[in-house]
């Protein structure tokens, strides 16, 4: 998919996929790097709805290539990349199994416009991958405006009440599946309807992670 160089069965070459951008050290909690793997001071200060963030990889070149392939351009094949990758990093971090995986769910009007829910398709193949039942009660109950372009504080409040649980879940530990994770608004406003559908634990799994906004460099007088 990137070099052109034989992979048999695979989309990724043995050497393209060792050199994916894959995530480091981080914050357990929102996967922000972090020296030690130590929980970095915004969540200690405010944790967030999810007891965990996994991802597979940076959101850099050529991951944010290859997402963007898939997102954009329906090259749905890439799901097996994206699902064999994210549960390799979930075995690495030794997490706990989950009782059911649930993808966050796209507005009824941007899903049929795209054709299909990208983190639904990158769920089922985890699930698949996994064995762990995929969860259909998860549902989006309110549109709004894409994420993109939005700050950190409209990001919260445009996905806030966004999403609502059908299913009875009783205490059961939920994985939510996205592609990416930027600000974590999106997963937090769904973790926060499976804790109100009775989950006891919600976890985060992503693909890949945005890097941490950088400072402006300071204007010269």
């Amino acid at each position: 998919m990137l070099c052109a160089a034989q992979s048999h069965d695979a989309l990724l070459c043995t050497a393209c996929s060792a050199d994916m951008p894959h995530a480091g050290t981080a914050c357990p909690r929102c996967a922000l790097p972090a020296a030690q793997n130590e929980a970095c001071g915004a969540c200690l200060r405010q944790p967030p709805p999810y007891t965990t963030t996994i991802a597979a990889w940076r959101y850099a070149f050529p991951a944010d290539r290859l997402l963007q392939a898939f997102k954009y351009g329906a090259q749905l094949a890439l799901c097996d990349t994206f699902a064999r990758a994210l549960v390799d990093a979930v075995a690495a971090r030794q997490a706990p199994q989950p009782d059911r995986i649930a993808a966050v769910p796209l507005a009824t009007a941007r899903q049929r416009h795209r054709g299909f829910n990208h983190a639904q398709e990158i769920a089922r193949v985890v699930s698949s991958l996994t064995g762990v039942p995929l969860l259909a009660g998860l549902r989006r109950i309110r549109d709004s405006p894409p994420q993109a372009g939005l700050a950190r504080v409209a990001r919260a409040r445009n996905v806030r009440g966004a999403f609502a649980c059908a299913a009875t879940l009783d205490g059961a530990t939920v994985a939510i599946v996205d592609d990416v994770m930027t600000t974590g608004a999106t997963l937090a406003a769904a973790a926060v309807a499976l804790h109100d559908a009775g989950a006891g634990r919600v976890d985060a799994w992503i693909v890949a992670r945005t890097p941490p906004p950088s400072h402006a460099p300071a204007k010269s007088p």
